[in-house]
């Protein structure tokens, strides 16, 4: 499974999310939106943090953590 993380600089949300990743012991890649903007035309999310798994965008913001387990077990 390939977990991705959509962020931008300064976002106390993705922190949050990626806080959540690393307690369920998920790995993942961090990707910065303004380095990476083709990201954006792929997934065009209008708020971030945005969570794509096996290249399907799944949360837009910070989910539920329930949801988060449903997605990824």
């Amino acid at each position: 499974m390939k977990v991705q993380v959509l962020t931008s600089p300064g976002c106390s949300n993705c922190i949050i999310l990626e806080k959540m990743l690393n307690e369920l012991d998920i790995q993942y890649d961090l990707i910065d939106v303004t380095e990476k903007p083709e990201y954006l035309e792929k997934y065009p999310i209008f708020t971030a943090p945005a969570l794509i798994i096996d290249g399907k965008l799944e949360f837009t913001g910070v989910p539920k953590k329930e949801d988060l387990k449903k997605k990824l077990f």
